[in-house]
């Protein structure tokens, strides 16, 4: 058996009898499986066997029914039928029990080929079932009786509770390790090997300490989701949720503070990290406090959610983000009633105005247009003095998927100024053109290599059929012929691409063919044959 089966057959998610057949995924993504789609991309059969999923949903799997029967094209039907269910098939790592708490479940999610938790990957993963999401038959929080073990619903409140305990461990911190209580040995990061980072953690429980806004932001989303299609405010108050909120706000407030004081002396950073490295993006500039910034009511962040170092540390979509979710996230508060602290959902109330209000401020910047006038787009990161960086990268929170977060409509104008310098190499220098696929990729992977989620985000966005059939056309002509999302592609050659297996741009992508099916049903009735 191949090590992961092991663990995964310790962590009691796969019988014994059945263990010895199941494949290692990380491999069994690279190659293709019959039986292939009747289509002319003949795309591979992506899934495991059903004893070798990590998590079987009916309710998931009755939608794959239902919806993949609207689908005319035998090729988006089997990229669909591959992606949706990826995280469900593949990433669930471990559930249980806490080891102080038996009432209290935990849920450890992998990227997919990285061995750890991401904040953000996790949120993002559970958000692509929120068709499913409701609240179980007899709620947990509400009953003596114990709680369901095998709904979506108990899926997102494992993951909530463990990405609580996380954020209260370490909350500058990105990705983490599976809990002691799964049995699970550490997963070994060779890069963090010389990181310096203040403050410290402890490897033990946290794979990698990159500060990245958007993993704050990721935890109040998961957790207004859950809240939006539950209404379970008492399962808020039962764990450590309350006591991570104090953490996240607490860190963001640390992280609004310029880096001069009124004297002009040097004030401190809360957050600094450096690491012995050939690539610029993976370290911090000024012996890790990062590039100097003006106090503008935005929130610092050192990396990128693509986990690449900032070069203006207001970024601005993990802003619009984090204020988004601060105000969501309220609601529980205020729905927890006197279980909460006395201010708590005002506090974040007033820190998302305070925030909204600084990218208004200084994070709409002056551009000139193709005519010649001067127009105001979102800049992707400001620093407060006056400087922007005028991109967008892949990975959300992005500018681009702004209204995909709800931070604004996608007929805000300044936000459609900004999304069609975003789609194009005159206004990106991020913009990957090619003959294989034309989307936005990012410094992660580099110059040429366009993301299939900036595509998808591009889809979700968008109200132009022909702009949808166009992108559709190009993202079913991406994958190599293995069926699943890769990370990146190469703009002029489909073969050459990043990351096998990658959940979260896998359910990303069936999120998109489910906006599709219920807001332009008469696409998914169009062949791409």
């Amino acid at each position: 058996m191949r090590p992961k089966t092991i663990q995964l057959l310790l962590a009691g998610l796969i019988p014994t009898a059945q263990a010895q057949s199941c494949p290692d995924y990380s491999s069994y993504a690279q190659a293709r499986h019959e039986p292939f789609s009747s289509g002319k991309h003949a795309l591979s059969s992506a899934r495991p066997a059903p004893a070798c999923r990590t998590f079987n949903s009916t309710t998931v799997e009755s939608l794959l029914t239902n919806t993949s029967a609207a689908i005319a094209d035998p090729d988006l039907a089997r990229l669909f039928t591959n992606t949706y269910p990826n995280t469900l098939d593949t990433a669930i790592r471990w559930r249980g029990r806490s080891s102080t708490n038996p009432d209290e479940e935990l849920a450890f999610l992998i990227t997919g080929d990285i061995d750890a938790m991401w904040l953000r990957d996790s949120a993002n993963q559970l958000q692509s079932y929120l068709a499913v999401l409701e609240p179980d038959a007899t709620s947990p929080s509400n009953s003596t009786k114990p709680a369901p073990e095998n709904t979506i619903a108990s899926l997102f409140r494992g993951v909530i509770n463990l990405q609580a305990r996380y954020l209260v461990t370490a909350p500058f911190c990105n990705a983490f390790q599976p809990p002691p209580e799964s049995g699970l040995a550490p997963a070994a990061n060779p890069a963090a090997a010389s990181d310096s980072v203040f403050p410290p953690y402890d490897a033990a429980k946290v794979f990698e300490c990159k500060y990245e806004l958007d993993s704050l932001a990721a935890f109040l989303q998961l957790s207004a989701d859950y809240f939006e299609a539950t209404h379970d405010a008492a399962f808020f108050g039962r764990f450590s949720w309350l006591r991570a909120v104090r953490a996240v706000l607490d860190t963001a407030g640390a992280m609004t503070a310029g880096t001069y004081g009124p004297g002009g002396e040097v004030v401190g950073s809360a957050y600094v990290f450096t690491r012995l490295t050939t690539r610029a993006t993976e370290t911090l500039v000024n012996d890790g406090a990062g590039s100097p910034v003006r106090e503008t009511g935005m929130v610092r962040s050192a990396f990128r959610p693509s986990d690449d170092a900032t070069t203006f540390q207001f970024l601005v979509p993990a802003n619009m983000m984090f204020a988004r979710y601060l105000a969501s996230a309220s609601l529980i508060v205020e729905g927890l009633g006197d279980k909460a602290p006395q201010g708590l959902a005002e506090e974040m109330v007033a820190f998302s105005a305070r925030i909204r209000e600084g990218v208004t401020k200084y994070g709409i910047v002056p551009v000139v247009g193709g005519n010649g006038s001067v127009e105001t787009v979102y800049a992707y990161e400001v620093d407060g003095f006056g400087s922007a960086a005028l991109m967008d990268d892949a990975n959300v929170p992005s500018l681009l998927a702004a209204p995909v977060f709800g931070y604004l409509a996608n007929t805000d104008p300044v936000y459609q100024r900004t999304r069609r310098g975003l789609l194009s190499p005159e206004g990106n220098p991020y913009f990957m053109k090619g003959s294989a696929i034309n989307g936005i990729g990012g410094p992660h992977v580099g110059p040429g290599m366009a993301w299939p989620m900036a595509s998808i985000v591009r889809i979700l966005t968008s109200e132009d059929d022909d702009e949808i059939v166009k992108v559709l056309r190009e993202l079913l002509s991406s994958t190599d012929g293995l069926g699943l999302m890769h990370e990146s592609v190469n703009s002029n050659n489909p073969s050459q691409w990043t990351r096998q297996w990658f959940s979260w741009a896998n359910g990303l992508f069936g999120q998109m063919i489910l906006d599709l099916h219920f807001r332009k049903p008469h696409i998914l009735r169009q062949s791409f044959q």
